[in-house]
């Protein structure tokens, strides 16, 4: 190899790299691992692991983003926890519209059902959108609502809260009471230091927290996760 050739090589090398890390948000959203650099992130609908089955529309990476003040005070969260050797695990952050449309379009198709008896076996398909698990718009695009659990600090696995995350059913909901006390007991560690650090929480999902008094509580947002 020359040394011109040696030195174009690594001139795109550095080009690749330089492309990759320009990828530029809009004012207000951060890639949540610049502040919390050891969270623990899962984006479910970069993956088949979801009600779905498939990836969704929009998410390119496993790559969290939110909006700066929601990344601070989750940040909070995460330093709490740690103090009882307890961590976060977040499925999901922003969302790109069109990957509530791509929901919308799923939840129409009443014969793709793949997933049905994992997340929502005692839900008809149809009756989902009058249930409240999907609508047409999504806090999430709004970049200030994020799903997560807890995780153990030293095995990594989460901790049992009655449910798994996206089941749609009652069980799901936060006051369910048909629940055992460990399973009461974690879903209270999490609302209670969620609540603590300024987010509501959505009845109906254990998991399911917005930051109150959002950056962009009118905007729903349609970049991509990448």
């Amino acid at each position: 190899m020359t040394i011109k050739t040696f030195i174009y090589l690594g001139s795109l090398i550095l080009l690749t790299l330089g492309f990759q890390q320009s990828i530029t948000l809009p004012d207000g959203f951060v890639y949540v691992k610049s502040v919390i650099p050891d969270l623990d992130v899962e984006l479910r609908y970069f993956s088949t692991h979801n009600f779905v089955g498939d990836t969704i529309d929009g998410y390119n990476a496993n790559r969290l983003i939110l909006t700066k003040q929601t990344a601070e005070k989750l940040k909070l969260v995460q330093d709490e926890l740690q103090q009882q050797n307890l961590c976060l695990k977040v499925y999901d952050g922003y969302r790109p519209q069109r990957s509530v449309n791509h929901f919308i379009r799923w939840a129409k198709d009443l014969h793709d059902t793949i997933n049905k008896q994992q997340f929502y076996p005692e839900v008809e398909k149809r009756n989902l959108f009058n249930a409240g698990y999907i609508a047409s718009r999504s806090g999430h695009s709004r970049g200030s609502t994020v799903d997560l659990t807890i995780i153990d600090g030293t095995t990594g696995k989460p901790l049992d809260m009655g449910s798994p995350y996206d089941f749609f059913g009652e069980i799901s909901w936060v006051a369910h009471e048909a629940l055992t006390n460990k399973q009461k007991k974690n879903r209270q560690i999490l609302q209670s230091v969620m609540l603590k650090h300024n987010f509501r929480n959505y009845s109906k999902e254990w998991w399911h927290f917005t930051l109150r008094w959002e950056p962009f509580p009118n905007t729903y947002f349609d970049f991509e996760v990448e």
